[in-house]
């Protein structure tokens, strides 16, 4: 395989630092690698496979030097600026905020679900958003088997999507402390509202899981609903999937399509109160599926627990995943 030159942008952040550590478990083929970040962050040293490295801060000149690949993780605005000026010099950017991914010429994808649009590409591929990317794995699966007509999200969702400041004001917040990054504690609290407020009374992290669940599914007249929850736990997403097929179903068709689908570990066996919990899923890369039941409201109702980290599958797993695609398409001439 090719060994190729590669870019983490946002480095020192709590992703940036995941991307480092999935590329080395996972043993990416990298011949050259460069760190860059904000200026407050330049000069720090970062490490990559026993080699120290120092982190460059980001400017338009950073993409004047051979690379392949970059791997960006540093916010939409960072994004939208440099994103482009990367692809213009002849590099792949794939993006991990939510700058480009409802953009037409710009795939949204989940390896294990939508691969082949890969292929699309135009310099910038788009990773989604992290509980979107654990909902799909399922839904992928039991759309091609059933149908899906129409499917309500409920999340649980961990501080650590809120970067560092969640994790510090969940920390503060158990020892008494006033909370620096959400508008009401965390602590020992649920806050139903995650990104801004938006007009319709959605907040953007659900009309984020709604509209890209229908990108990456291939059904813009697929019927979403999602409420979305801030919940004090550190790592892990957790998602009540509720999902109605156009098509008939029996529950153990339902297992069996799960079990032979890639990525997913089935935790379902209430007698012995095994279901997936983000505890357990932490620092894994895998998605957890349980408390697998029909809805019995409905015809051809089904509700599912979804579980899995959030920082890895939800984030920088997905995107080196996607990275790994482009290599396997190098036949193509895609690098």
């Amino acid at each position: 395989m090719k060994r190729i030159n590669l870019a983490i942008v946002g480095a020192t952040g709590m992703v940036g630092r995941t991307f480092i550590q999935v590329l080395e478990e996972r043993d990416f083929p990298v011949n050259e690698i460069y760190f860059f970040a904000s200026a407050k962050s330049k000069g720090q040293v970062l490490s990559f496979r026993g080699k120290e490295f120092v982190v460059e801060e980001l400017s338009e000149e950073s993409f004047d030097r051979e690379i392949d690949i970059a791997l960006f993780s540093a916010g939409g605005e960072v994004s939208k600026r440099f994103a482009p000026i990367a692809r213009d010099k002849g590099i792949i950017v794939i993006d991990n905020s939510s700058a480009w991914r409802m953009e037409k010429d710009v795939p949204l994808i989940v390896p294990e679900a939508n691969p082949e649009d890969i292929k699309w590409h135009n310099g910038i591929i788009a990773n989604p958003n992290c509980s979107t990317i654990q909902a799909i794995l399922p839904l992928k699966v039991l759309d091609n088997a059933f149908k899906i007509k129409r499917v309500v999200y409920s999340t649980y969702q961990a501080v650590s999507g809120s970067g560092v400041g969640g994790i510090k004001d969940l920390k503060n917040g158990v020892n008494g402390i006033e909370n620096s990054k959400y508008p009401h504690p965390i602590a020992f609290n649920c806050l139903p509202h995650i990104d801004i407020f938006m007009d319709n009374g959605y907040t953007k992290e659900e009309i984020k899981m709604i509209e890209e669940t229908k990108k990456i599914l291939g059904n813009d007249e697929l019927r979403i609903t999602a409420t979305t929850v801030r919940v004090p736990v550190k790592y892990g997403h957790s998602i009540s999937v509720n999902v109605e097929f156009e098509n008939n179903f029996e529950i153990r068709d339902v297992y069996s399509v799960l079990e032979k689908a890639q990525g997913i570990i089935i935790k379902d066996n209430p007698k012995e109160n095994i279901y997936p919990m983000p505890l357990y899923a932490e620092g894994t890369d895998d998605v957890y599926v349980g408390r697998i039941r029909r809805d019995f409201s409905l015809e051809n109702g089904l509700n599912i627990w979804v579980v899995a980290d959030n920082i890895r599958k939800g984030a920088a797993t997905n995107t080196v995943q996607i990275a790994e695609l482009l290599l396997e398409d190098d036949e193509n001439d895609i690098i």
